[in-house]
């Protein structure tokens, strides 16, 4: 279970149409794998020999709470102080490549595969010393104490170690990998692998107050979102607002999968920000 699209960057051709498929709505967004090129790309003090795609950024008015990256690591490259912000807790889920991720003094060999989660706060560091580019997934938000409730601890595990949990009656066809139980309180977001075979459905419209963003990491499927059904395949992400009616019929011919976020389990900010 270690096919998971990679982003390489580049350029188009000259001879390319311009038509495409990225759409930014009041509600949602759609941004295709195709627009993730090198201009595209930013940086970020602190690191070496890295870049990034920024996909999804706190914006007002729209999804608030969370920052979404896809960072590539060249060999030699990594950081030391790679995290700038106290409160931001944050998720790592590597896709291509091996790297080093040490947290408060203990070294992970982390790969394809690999899921990390780095609470606010705790020292870590990050060292591609291989000799391929290692890919990414940075998922960050600002993490939400509560009197009484002890803040997670870090954690490094795999996919393939994490719990399946299917949907109820739908034998399989809906599913979600797992990283942290629902159950758990000190988590205020959840970043889980949703799983459909062909010809799984969400058979609803999901209307809820949870932001997301949605990174498919393998097949193709529709998506309705709030008025349209849209095409998305590997490679591209869907960025969700609050209420945003969403849907999903995956097709086939293979599984469609992919990494998504939302927050959870915190009380609604009554006072704007």
């Amino acid at each position: 279970m270690t096919n998971y699209y990679t982003p390489t960057g580049g350029l188009p051709p000259q001879t390319n149409l311009l038509t495409d498929r990225a759409v930014f709505t009041e509600s949602y967004a759609v941004i295709p794998k195709g627009t993730l090129r090198d201009i595209t790309t930013s940086f970020l003090p602190h690191w070496n020999k890295m870049r990034m795609w920024v996909i999804a950024r706190p914006l007002t008015g729209f999804a608030e709470t969370f920052s979404h990256y896809i960072t590539e690591v060249a060999p030699g490259g990594g950081s030391k102080t790679p995290e700038t912000d106290a409160t931001a807790q944050a998720v790592i889920f590597v896709v291509n490549g091996h790297a080093e991720l040490t947290i408060d003094d203990q070294t992970h060999l982390i790969y394809p595969g690999s899921y990390a989660y780095l609470p606010a706060g705790c020292a870590w560091e990050f060292a591609n010393d291989h000799h391929a580019p290692c890919t990414f997934h940075w998922i960050r938000k600002a993490y939400v104490a509560v009197d009484g409730v002890p803040k997670p601890e870090a954690f490094v595990t795999q996919e393939t170690d994490a719990p399946v949990i299917e949907m109820a009656g739908t034998n399989g066809a809906w599913s979600t990998t797992r990283f942290v139980s629902p159950t758990n309180l000190s988590h205020d977001m959840h970043v889980n692998i949703v799983n459909f075979q062909p010809g799984g459905v969400i058979p609803f419209m999901e209307t809820h107050v949870m932001e997301h963003g949605l990174y498919v990491l393998e097949g193709k499927a529709v998506y309705r979102l709030n008025k349209d059904w849209v095409e998305v395949e590997a490679g591209d992400y869907m960025w969700l607002r609050a209420f945003c009616p969403q849907a999903c019929y995956a097709g086939g011919p293979g599984p469609f999968r992919y990494l998504l976020y939302k927050d959870v389990n915190r009380h609604m900010p009554l006072s704007v920000r």
